[in-house]
């Protein structure tokens, strides 16, 4: 009997022969992709689904948000908030009423027409405490949300979301959010077609099969025409869109690859015109040769360790100050990374820095070599075997082997690396089934809020078990220089990076632009040939 694993292999090996007998003829895919308005883009492993309440990952919102759009859309080249669903908006006053006028010509892909009631039943989905979608918190600035989500308030006429008419939709917040229509492209307040959930099974479960071909049912620039487990999938312009005449595209395929090297290569034999990122190994080549397809582009993201305080080693606060002080972020970023990233001697990427900047996290080993012996593991002596785990990746591989020279040179720790797929290492980070995780937050919202909220108590992205009421109350008064101190003082993580973005992208791709969120709306995007 043949496991998943070995079909997954079969597939993917059947997959890179074609793209090896594709390019070998006369034009590359890249250029048939030219020829045909065909855009060729490696988005990293393959996602297990297309549901925007439960995503968590980049890739999801790169293709949900060329098949689905909410009440307002983003500018190309800023992500300024541009009419979308809805074609003009207003506030009241003090900020907290917000009222939505839809557009009569926007169209679903099966030909309804989106109404106000479709988000108000979409967001009812998104914060439903059955379904637990990890997107709830990006709803938590309407009033009673996150109260709701916790099963607090049971009345969801109670939540700040409703239909005055079938084109209005009225949104009150928790309280006044400076900027408040940029909050609404966060991939859990895109829209479902409820009725297409229901003809699927329980709209409220995690497991009802709808996000398939067939079966999904958008309103956005795109449509979902096919799905190759372990390869592709692919998108087509849409024909209900109501700004369809603008879309420059006829199709989006949006290719998975296991490894970076793997698209790497895919890139340079002409499969792709944008890859998700470049190895490492292959910055400074494509530097020397082709400096003009390689981008680094800035970007608001921190790689870190979170820290799970379970742990009776990671539980005393002197060995997670002696983990962080250890590290020289200076070394990880020069000579393994190579892509322009910055040490982070503080959380918050550049770009969210707050006032006064907290006291930064610097490379001291002497100092950490205290602490640790402080704690009663001089020299690392008696200390529990520390496991570091990471998903496949060889650049995170490369960081993790970094840091565990490190730990054992300066602080003579024992620390064993365990490398395991994306999907594992997101069941881990679930259930807290691990020591030390490597951990990335990148932006939903150019908001320091959005990278701090991730640590307040009994939040779904914090996974450390690590609580400060300080710290929450922090957050909740938007002081978030005292909340951003409060976590490098208690430091449940150890920070590493901020991010950029590096990549590969052919010139005649045009319509892409850099942005600090790192996205793009595909219906802008187009090609020109030299």
């Amino acid at each position: 009997m043949t496991t998943p694993l070995a079909r997954s292999l079969v597939a993917w090996a059947a997959f890179v022969l074609a793209l090896a007998l594709s390019a070998q003829a006369r034009e590359t895919r890249a250029e048939q992709g030219i020829a045909s308005g065909t855009l060729h883009f490696g988005i990293g492993p393959e996602l297990g689904h297309l549901d925007p309440h439960l995503a968590t990952e980049i890739g999801h919102y790169t293709v949900l948000s060329a098949l689905l759009e909410g009440l307002v859309a983003e500018n190309p080249r800023d992500l300024s908030p541009v009419p979308g669903v809805a074609e003009r908006w207003e506030s009241s006053e003090d900020g907290l009423r917000w009222t939505f006028h839809l557009r009569t010509d926007a169209r679903w892909s099966n030909g309804d027409p989106v109404r106000a009631a479709d988000f108000v039943e979409s967001y009812k989905r998104a914060l439903n405490p059955d379904l637990g979608g990890e997107a709830a918190e990006q709803l938590f600035i309407l009033r009673n949300a996150r109260a709701y989500r916790m099963g607090e308030v049971k009345d969801f006429s109670l939540v700040g979301v409703e239909a005055s008419d079938p084109l209005t939709v009225i949104l009150t917040l928790q309280e006044p959010v400076p900027g408040f229509p940029k909050h609404l492209n966060q991939w859990g307040f895109l829209p479902v077609h409820l009725a297409s959930l229901r003809q699927a099974g329980d709209p409220f479960s995690r497991l009802t099969a709808w996000s398939r071909p067939g079966k999904f049912v958008g309103n956005g620039a795109f449509t979902l025409e096919s799905w190759a487990n372990g390869q592709e999938i692919r998108v087509a312009r849409s024909a209900t869109y109501w700004d369809r005449a603008s879309v420059k595209l006829n199709a989006v395929h949006f290719l998975f690859f296991p490894d970076r090297d793997t698209e790497e290569r895919a890139y340079r034999a002409g499969q792709l015109h944008i890859t998700e990122t470049v190895p490492p190994s292959r910055i400074e080549a494509w530097k020397r040769d082709r400096p003009a397809e390689l981008r680094m582009d800035p970007y608001l993201g921190t790689e870190f360790y979170r820290l799970n305080l379970a742990h009776p080693l990671l539980s005393d606060l002197r060995v997670r100050r002696a983990l962080n002080l250890a590290i020289d972020r200076d070394v990880i970023v020069k000579r393994i990374l190579r892509g322009g990233q910055l040490p982070a001697e503080r959380y918050l990427p550049p770009g969210l820095e707050v006032s006064p900047p907290a006291k930064p996290v610097r490379h001291d080993p002497a100092e950490a070599r205290r602490l640790l012996a402080e704690a009663g593991f001089p020299g690392g002596k008696g200390a529990p075997i520390l496991e570091i785990l990471f998903n496949t990746s060889e650049s995170h591989k490369a960081v993790a082997e970094a840091v565990q020279a490190v730990w054992r040179k300066e602080l003579g720790l024992n620390v064993r690396l365990v490398n395991q797929e994306r999907t594992a290492t997101l069941a881990a980070r679930r259930t807290g089934d691990y020591q030390v995780l490597r951990s990335v937050w990148i932006a939903d919202v150019a908001d320091p809020e959005n990278f701090l909220k991730i640590w307040r108590s009994g939040s779904a992205n914090n996974f450390t078990g690590w609580a400060n009421s300080q710290f929450d109350s922090a957050v909740g008064t938007k002081a978030y220089a005292e909340a951003e101190e409060v976590l490098l003082s208690d430091l449940p993580l150890v920070v590493l990076y901020h991010y950029t973005h590096v990549f590969l992208k052919h010139p005649a791709v045009q319509g892409w632009y850099p942005t600090l969120l790192d996205r793009h709306p595909l219906k802008a995007v187009s090609f020109s040939v030299p």
